[in-house]
């Protein structure tokens, strides 16, 4: 698959997300296309605590955490396959 097509496919997947409402979405579904998203975007976590960190934060980078061994790439597919899934229920 051409890197560009994966790109494309990936913003219409975010665009698609980005107008699912949170209710509609289980918890575990949130955190696992926030993940991906994430290391598809910015890459490897980078660990930073401030003193407003919350157990919302700690879910999150969790979620994040588990998925770090994936490229961009396949952080990307990973959304998609999601989003995929989620419109054929």
């Amino acid at each position: 698959m051409i890197k560009k097509d994966l790109d494309t496919r990936f913003q219409e997947a975010v665009k698609i997300a980005s107008d699912m409402t949170q209710a509609s979405l289980p918890q575990d579904v949130q955190l696992r296309l926030y993940a991906s998203y994430k290391q598809a975007t910015l890459g490897i976590l980078d660990l930073k605590q401030t003193s407003s960190y919350h157990l919302r934060d700690a879910f999150k980078t969790n979620a994040w955490m588990q998925i770090s061994h994936l490229t961009a790439d396949e952080a990307k597919q990973q959304y998609i396959d999601m989003i995929e899934s989620l419109l054929k229920k």
